[in-house]
């Protein structure tokens, strides 16, 4: 018999699972300690048998994991390809907007380089441009992960094209600055630099932006103008969240200029509730701060707003292929804004596997499968809202998560973690209707260990499924054919989290991780290569037998090597197909090193080698896209 039989009913009450299937096929059992912890996180008391019981009696009906009125309705089904697409084969370019080397004054991508590749893509024959996702993030003491936002709400100003704002012409304080001697040099540092210094980029921007938004005040605010009436609806539909962040935002200002962290949950009692007294007695005070973020959320609007219009003007016929990441800080807004909805004294992360053996944590702060749906599940339509907002198409990172998430208890390593049972048809029910909404189509990322329901479940609802090359194989370790592809997917080669084409077939990323200490001496190395060159043997098999490299080609170029994946991508069933900007540019460096931390790996930072300008006329890009479009067209 158990030793804690009330903890662990609770517990299972709770969602919390007794179990798991390990990637190595192993039943790996929640331990106690752990369920104790989870079961806390949650807000109840299982430090005892008596106190468990007692939590158990006064749960109410309601509380825990369990079906509601909604689930008995007949699922609608995301938006399909065929409804969108017919039969066709709809190819588009993937990129990280932040790392295009284009027009912008930060060294980071922005609007005005998205729409650049938009209108190249589509007079290529693309049907969309995929983005990583463009949340808000702080840029501040290594927050610079766009799968780690200071907000899953509202989006990044560091994306801003700011020559594009339109009171740039009427600012001459703005335009002054901009062509001053210091700035001049700090712009040229930034667009010079092979890595983006963000502190230094969002520093420059917030001095430019001010004057501009004085401009804009005197000029527009609660007038009659074009602009002004834009205004006014923006705000109309954004309110009140857009009040609240932007009250946050400035608040956080003032308070780090005070001495204080830039983290709520030790700022001052009175300031932690974004409901309090307090608060409202600041944001009448600096009105004109609270203002100049809201409008800051205006301009981006505005400006992804163009991108994708002008990309559907151009021919992109699914438009901006958008990404929706698992979580937010914990020390930023969502929880500031949504406190309630949230579990404390855990935080979300993998158990072990043959990637990272002692599991992985993320420090994101979970929603509470309790609480997430209160409202008809309002929190997440209003996410889901935001992230739709001029999309096409939208990837959900981790899309497991709305089925089960592994929770790691506050102090304990990610290996002692547990998984949670989420409302996963109720969730996905809402998506449905949210993505029918937005006339958009749905990616769930399912890559990694899948329990076996979630693959028809998602099929049920229509989400498609992530197919990733690299990952296709055989227990031998043969490529699979293209007819194994699944017929309800979007097709890549890799991911953020992977090597480039051109990494991979060099090994830079076998090199990194000898840097990094994950092969720990240089015996380790050579083994990992050895393994490298029979993947290599494999991949370069699977591309000459189908035809798309030739069989004298012994060692192919990473542009070549991206010619011949991306020919057999198209070659699939598969509705979608993504080809990486990187790989179609010969990249060799990783924008992300999963597991290693920002002191000791610069992910997220790297810039591509090359201008934008260059790459749209780049002759092999052009071969390639080319190729892609003429397989689209004999699918139709």
């Amino acid at each position: 018999m158990p030793k804690r039989p009330a903890l662990r009913t609770l517990a299972e009450r709770l969602g919390i699972l007794s179990g798991y299937r390990s990637a190595e096929g192993r039943r790996r059992e929640t331990p106690d300690e752990t369920r104790e912890a989870l079961v806390a996180a949650l807000g109840h008391d299982g430090s005892s048998e008596a106190a468990a019981a007692r939590c158990l009696a006064a749960l109410a009906p309601e509380r825990g994991i369990r079906r509601t009125p909604e689930r008995g309705r007949a699922a609608a089904p995301c938006l399909g390809p065929r409804e969108l697409l017919g039969g066709r084969l709809a190819f588009g370019i993937w990129t990280n907007l932040y790392t295009l080397r284009g027009t912008g004054a930060l060294g980071v991508g922005s609007f005005s380089d998205l729409e650049t590749l938009a209108r190249c893509s589509a007079s290529a024959g693309a049907a969309f441009v995929g983005v990583n996702p463009l949340h808000a993030v702080r840029y501040r003491d290594r927050e610079v992960s766009p799968y780690s936002p200071l907000t899953r709400f509202f989006r990044s100003p560091l994306y801003l094209d700011l020559r594009r704002i339109p009171e740039w012409e009427h600012c001459p304080p703005a335009r002054a600055l901009f062509d001053s001697p210091r700035l001049r040099r700090e712009r040229e540092r930034l667009a010079a630099a092979p890595r983006i210094d963000y502190e230094a980029a969002r520093a420059l921007q917030a001095e430019l932006l001010r004057p501009l938004h004085a401009t804009f005040t005197a000029s527009h605010d609660g007038r009659p103008t074009p602009r002004g009436r834009a205004w006014l609806r923006f705000r109309k539909r954004a309110d009140p969240l857009l009040r609240d962040l932007s009250t946050f935002l400035a608040l956080e200002e003032q308070l780090a200029r005070d001495g204080h962290p830039r983290d709520w949950r030790r700022w001052p009692e009175a300031f932690r509730s974004s409901a309090s007294p307090a608060v409202e007695a600041f944001r009448g005070r600096h009105r004109q701060d609270v203002d100049f973020h809201a409008w800051v959320q205006f301009e981006i609007d505005r400006q992804l707003a163009a991108s994708a219009r002008h990309g559907r003007q151009a021919g992109l016929s699914l438009g901006l292929y958008q990404d929706l990441a698992l979580g937010s800080v914990a020390s930023g807004f969502d929880t500031w804004a949504f406190p309630q909805a949230f579990a404390t004294g855990a935080s979300l992360g993998a158990p072990p596997d043959r990637f990272a053996p002692d599991g992985q944590d993320w420090g994101l702060p979970p929603l509470d499968p309790q609480r997430v749906g209160l409202d008809d599940f309002g929190l997440w339509r209003r996410l889901l809202r935001a992230a739709f907002e001029h999309a096409g198409a939208l990837r959900i990172d981790h899309i497991l998560g709305l089925f089960r998430q592994w929770w790691v208890p506050a102090g304990r390593p990610a290996s002692e973690g547990a998984y949670l049972r989420f409302p996963s048809e109720d969730l996905l029910r809402v998506l449905a209707e949210e993505s029918r909404r937005a006339g958009a189509l749905v990616i769930g990322e399912d890559l990694g260990t899948v329990p076996p329901q979630v693959a028809p479940t998602l099929a049920r609802f229509g989400v498609l499924s992530s197919r990733v090359m690299l990952f296709e194989r055989d227990r031998a370790g043969r490529f699979r054919s293209a007819r194994r592809y699944s017929p309800r997917a979007l097709a890549t080669a890799n991911t953020h989290d992977l090597p480039t084409l051109g990494g991979f077939w060099q090994g830079r990323d076998l090199e990194i991780q000898r840097q990094l200490g994950g092969l720990a001496d240089d015996a380790s190395l050579a083994r990992a290569q050895a393994d490298r060159e029979g993947e290599k043997r494999a991949l370069r098999a699977r591309l000459v037998a189908d035809g798309h490299l030739p069989r004298s080609l012994e060692d192919p170029s990473p542009q070549q090597l991206c010619a011949a994946v991306s020919a057999f991508l198209c070659s699939t069933p598969c509705p979608l197909v993504g080809i990486s900007l990187d790989d179609l540019a010969g990249e060799l460096e990783p924008v992300n090193v999963p597991g290693a931390s920002l002191a000791v790996y610069p992910s997220w930072t790297r810039r591509m080698s090359r201008p934008l300008a260059e790459l749209v006329r780049d002759a092999s890009i052009e071969r390639t896209l080319a190729a892609a479009a003429a397989r689209a067209a004999r699918r139709q």
